[in-house]
């Protein structure tokens, strides 16, 4: 009799419980963590201004992601008069200690802080400030996957409030690929899972791209199709950071 107890027990439901909410496998029927479609953006929240000590500044929050961005100067620099009459741009990411989820662990990231500045450099008009140095700071706030991406479209609007002279707006997207799946602006769970990553960073009213980050094997037509993902996603980003120039806050949806 005491050994039958233990069949009769069945947790309800059990089904999809037992497996994760991603799968790499082919044809498996899964749904993204925060029940997104696979080519819809987290709701995203931007303001420009969040610094009052800075020369200009935004916030920006894409789920979980929180970043912001502080731009200073520009200020006489010496680097900058000995190499050129243009002006020079320095940038620097870094996470507070309680941004990831191991606490105590904030630093800065000069892999991010390298590829902030190849982001931005090409949208900048830097014969406007010559023999002088732009400082961009970007701090994570918190880490809930897409960072760079949030960092580069947040940083592009800090220098808009700041009053720095800009081809366009810089807008940036990432998509991660799950098995034959293309998912945008993935969260910290499926870039833990995802088998190759594209970023993809664009002034998108000229249509030129200014940074294509990718990592992975990819097939030549999934690479096309998740930059056109991208690209199609930064045009719609680039209308909200606008409107967002033009009021005091502003959020995007889809």
């Amino acid at each position: 009799m005491a050994g039958a107890t233990p069949t009769t027990y069945s947790p309800s439901p059990t089904t999809r419980k037992t497996k994760s909410l991603i799968f790499r496998n082919e044809d498996v029927d899964w749904v993204r963590t925060d029940g997104r479609d696979f080519h819809q953006c987290r709701p995203a929240f931007f303001k420009i201004g969040a610094v009052n000590a800075a020369a200009g500044s935004a916030y920006a929050e894409f789920g979980n992601t929180k970043v912001i961005v502080s731009v200073f100067g520009p200020r006489e620099s010496k680097k900058a008069m000995l190499y050129s009459d243009i002006g020079r741009l320095n940038c620097n990411v870094s996470y507070t200690t309680f941004a990831t989820p191991v606490r105590g662990q904030g630093s800065d990231h000069k892999e991010f802080s390298s590829m902030l500045h190849k982001a931005l450099e090409g949208a900048i008009i830097l014969e406007t400030f010559p023999k002088t140095t732009v400082d961009v700071f970007a701090l994570v706030l918190e880490s809930g996957g897409s960072d760079l991406p949030v960092v580069i479209s947040c940083a592009s609007l800090a220098l808009a409030d700041a009053g720095i002279m800009m081809y366009d707006l810089v807008a940036s997207v990432s998509v991660s690929c799950l098995g034959k799946n293309l998912v945008i602006d993935p969260v910290l769970e499926e870039e833990s899972y995802q088998d190759g990553s594209l970023m993809l960073t664009c002034m998108p009213s000229r249509y030129e791209v200014t940074q294509l980050t990718i990592t992975g094997e990819w097939s030549t037509p999934k690479l096309n199709e998740g930059m056109q993902i991208c690209l199609d996603a930064c045009a719609k980003l680039a209308t909200i950071m606008r409107e967002c120039l033009k009021g005091p806050d502003s959020a995007l949806e889809e």
